[in-house]
């Protein structure tokens, strides 16, 4: 996602002494590298398990938190919240927004990023197998009120929730290394190389525990779906 934009952490830049709260930080390597290119700043990773580095710098800490639920963050806490792949995480987006708005200072950002999950292809090329695995990993989580978002509907909850200015930017993400351009053939590459285990990651529970799929049928999906994805006849990606 971070080459998706350039190479860059974040579209912004931050000042000295600015608190920055990552939303939903995982493992925590964005809030990490934010933190050594920023030593001035203050950077919490937020996240409902603790499996950050203990050995992080010394103006970056992680704690357990549930986004979900009312934030205990001070209101006007932060300069900027950012997050990314939150949506299979969010339930109800206008009060998560209430909640990130509440807590960020005025003059403050916010930044989401989020993957799409609708494959696309400009030349009419999109495998099948992709296409049915994107299909099932898009109907399952709206069967449980936690269907994927368009960059519009957040575009929406952000303005609904009370921030101005708001710019959305659709950036494409290709599926394997079949761009010709340099930069897009690396994050093709590297998205190919995260399909290896992220079909299965993605696709298995949601399959077979809310769509009802035998094990060995939801399987077969994500491995047809990684054979498409290496298949270089088929030029698909879709939008961050």
């Amino acid at each position: 996602m971070r080459r998706s934009r350039t190479g860059k952490a974040s579209s912004r830049t931050f000042g000295k002494s600015q608190r920055i709260c990552d939303v939903g930080t995982g493992t925590g390597i964005w809030a990490i590298d934010v933190a050594d290119l920023y030593p001035s700043a203050e950077v919490i990773g937020t996240d409902l398990s603790l499996i950050q580095p203990v050995w992080v710098p010394p103006n970056c800490k992680f704690e357990v938190d549930d986004t979900e639920i009312p934030w205990t963050f001070q209101a006007y806490s932060f300069d900027f919240v950012p997050s990314r792949n939150l949506v299979q995480s969010i339930g109800d987006w206008p009060k998560y927004m209430s909640e990130v708005y509440r807590c960020t200072k005025p003059g403050g950002y916010v930044e989401l990023a989020e993957l799409g999950c609708i494959p696309y292809s400009d030349d009419n090329t999109i495998h099948p197998a992709i296409e049915h695995h994107f299909n099932f990993c898009g109907q399952a989580p709206a069967k449980i009120g936690r269907a994927f978002v368009t960059a519009a509907e957040l575009k929406t909850f952000v303005e609904e929730a009370g921030f101005v200015d708001v710019q959305v930017a659709d950036i494409k993400h290709p599926f394997g290394p079949w761009p010709k351009n340099k930069r897009m053939k690396q994050i093709g590459a590297m998205a190919m190389l995260m399909c290896e285990t992220g079909f299965e990651a993605y696709g298995m529970a949601v399959m077979t525990r809310i769509l009802g799929m035998k094990k060995e049928d939801a399987m077969k999906e994500c491995v047809d779906a990684l054979k498409g994805v290496k298949n270089k006849n088929h030029y698909t990606y879709n939008l961050l």
